[in-house]
This record gives structure tokens, C-alpha cells and sequence, in this order.
């Protein structure tokens, strides 16, 4: 994944003009906006999404507000739905199930991202074809960003660009702009805030295009309070992490595993071997039974690994197909066939 900096407009694209493809006709573009008690700033957003992308629909999904956000953001102009189930991920997962558009931007409802650059996102993600366009966080103020959250941060990037072998920056953060065959073929799990984990994820597993534009990032309004929770969220997300590596690459999961039991039972074995040669008996019967123990348990992970490696291989080729068959964003205005001769 390249890093853009977002300092000019992309080619073609002009600051809150209608984005197009590589046809003539203009892209549906819909912003998204999860929502849970920001009364305080929701206005704020839906303003400055209608300014940078006039021609966009704005949904506002409410999830169990109690100050009153949806009442705000209908009359800021937004087209507000509700979802019971609580967290951000539930959100997510019925908005990419309810709205249709070709072109997906989703950003958080605190009035931290830069909605003035929506619009050369879009026309970055139209013009260079790429199926994911993450907005990553450049501090305006030290105190943006929590205490903990930028090495936290750091740290999760880096789990994944070693365990996906592909470059990942701030995959955090709260505004992405999405093509249509990426939301229709992504399989979301999350529930809370570990649903930008399995966004990353989902577009590094399949080797989509992407990119990432470095945006300013500000501190939240006075009379907002952050959802966020460092030390579990961070738990979560590693969780889902960790999850997803053994659903995704199970044989190096599972060879780590058996690796484990393997270095344990040959550090316990030792004694046992050293004291056979030396007297030919095994004194310690218990330790022994655990280094066999350990070591057919070791066999089991790599077997296993080993079938489920093929499951998953499946699995991806299902899902890259799903992706496939939905047009990309070179080609969502080009005319699509409708039989065969």
C-alpha cells in the first residue's frame, strides 16, 4: 500500500465537484456516518460532507443514542436509520447491507477527520482504480490522540504488515472511502471498534489496490467525549488479530503452536535422555508422558494446520470470485453485458 499525500486535488477532481469514473456519467457516492451520542458534533459533519460532496447521500445510522443525534442530524439534512444491536461493528455491517452507491465513504460522527477532503479522496479512488483509500491520521494538535493510542497504533500496523507481508499504515483510523465490490464482498464479523482491523485485513487478504492519504486529524469539540477505551479495545483488536490469522493463514498458526509444544518438550526431554544414557532407566515416568504428550500434540497442530490450510484456500478463492464479480471502480460506468451470444 503508497502513501498519497492529500496536499492538491487528484487529477480531474475538483474540491466538492461530482466524481465520475471513466465514463461520463457521475459515481453514487454515499457517506456513512456511525453514530453513538454525538448530538454535539453530528451537525458539524453532515454540513461538511454536504459542502465537499453535494451530490452525495448522507446516512446517519444512530446506534441507541440517548441525546438526541438523530434528531440533529435529520435536521442537518441527513438520512438517519437505527440500529439496535450495540457497536460500531453491528453499524458497519447493516449499513454495508442497506445502501447501495458505487462509491463508499465512511468516517466516525466526532468531527475530528477533514470532511473538506472527501471529494479528492473519491476522485483519488475513481481515477486510480483502487478499491481501498484509508485516511491516515496526521496530529493538528499533541493532543489529538490519547495517551498510548499512537504506539498502540504502531504496534498493531506492524503485527499485520508482518503476519500479510504487505505494508499497512494507520488502518485505525475512522475515515475510509470504499468501491462498491469492496463493501458487497467483504464478510464483517466484528461487533465494537476491531471492524477497521477486519477492513484492513479483508482488502490485504484479497491484494486489492489501495492506498493511504495523510489528512489532518484534529482534537474532539469541547462537550464531545471519546468511545474509545485504550486498554480494551487494544485487547480486542489483538483478539480479532489473532482470530483472523488462524481463519486466514491456519498453517503458520498452527505451525507456531506446534513449534511451542515442540521447543518445551525437547527442553524437557533433555534431562530424561542425558539420564538414560547414563543409567539406561527412565526415573521420571510423569515427565515423560508430557514430553510424548507435547510432542503428539505438536504433530496434531501441523495436521491440522495442514488440512485447514486447504479449507482456507477454498474459502479465499470463494471470496476473491464474490469480489470479482462485483465491477470495480475503472469500470462502474462502462456498460455491463446482459447475456451471452
Amino acid at each position: 500500500m503508497k502513501a498519497v499525500v492529500a496536499s492538491e486535488p487528484a487529477p480531474g477532481t475538483a474540491e466538492g465537484a461530482a466524481v465520475s469514473g471513466s465514463g461520463s456519467a457521475p459515481s453514487r457516492v454515499a457517506v456513512l456516518v456511525p453514530c453513538f451520542n454525538e448530538a454535539t458534533t453530528i451537525g458539524q459533519v453532515v454540513e461538511g460532507f454536504r459542502s465537499s460532496l453535494p451530490a452525495a447521500t448522507i446516512y446517519v445510522y444512530d446506534n441507541n443514542s440517548e441525546d438526541g443525534t438523530g434528531a440533529v442530524a435529520v435536521a442537518a439534512g441527513a438520512t438517519v436509520r437505527s440500529v439496535p444491536l450495540q457497536g460500531k461493528g453491528h453499524v458497519v455491517r447493516r449499513m454495508f447491507c442497506d445502501v447501495e452507491a458505487d462509491v463508499y465513504v465512511l468516517v466516525d460522527g466526532d468531527a475530528t477527520y477533514d470532511a473538506s477532503a472527501a471529494g479528492r479522496l473519491v476522485g483519488i479512488l475513481l481515477e486510480g482504480g483502487y478499491d481501498l483509500v484509508n485516511g491516515a491520521r496526521v496530529e493538528d494538535d499533541a493532543s489529538a490522540f490519547r495517551a498510548g493510542h499512537t504506539l498502540g497504533n504502531q504496534i498493531l500496523a506492524g503485527l499485520v504488515r508482518w503476519i500479510f507481508r504487505r505494508p499497512s499504515g494507520d488502518m485505525l483510523s475512522g475515515y475510509k472511502v470504499f468501491s462498491r465490490r469492496f463493501v458487497k464482498s467483504f464478510p464483517s464479523l466484528a461487533r465494537g471498534f476491531e471492524i477497521e482491523t477486519e477492513l484492513t485485513i479483508h482488502a490485504l487478504d484479497l491484494d486489492m489496490p489501495m492506498t493511504e492519504v495523510a489528512l489532518p486529524y484534529g482534537t474532539r469539540p469541547e462537550g464531545s467525549a471519546s468511545k474509545l477505551r485504550t486498554y480494551s479495545d487494544g485487547v480486542r483488536v489483538l483478539r480479532t488479530i489473532a482470530n483472523l490469522v488462524r481463519s486466514e493463514r491456519p498453517l503458520a498458526f498452527f505451525a507456531a503452536v506446534a513449534s511451542l509444544f515442540t521447543l518445551v518438550s525437547v527442553v524437557l526431554s533433555v534431562p530424561l535422555i542425558s539420564t538414560f544414557l547414563r543409567t539406561h532407566t527412565v526415573p521420571r515416568f510423569p515427565t515423560a508422558i508430557l514430553v510424548t504428550g507435547l510432542m503428539v500434540l505438536a504433530f496434531l497442530c501441523v495436521t491440522s494446520g495442514l488440512i485447514l490450510d486447504t479449507v482456507t484456500r477454498g474459502r479465499r478463492e470463494a471470496k476473491l470470485l464474490r469480489y470479482l464479480a462485483v465491477p470495480g471502480p475503472l469500470s462502474i460506468d462502462e456498460p455491463r453485458p446482459t447475456g451471452t451470444d
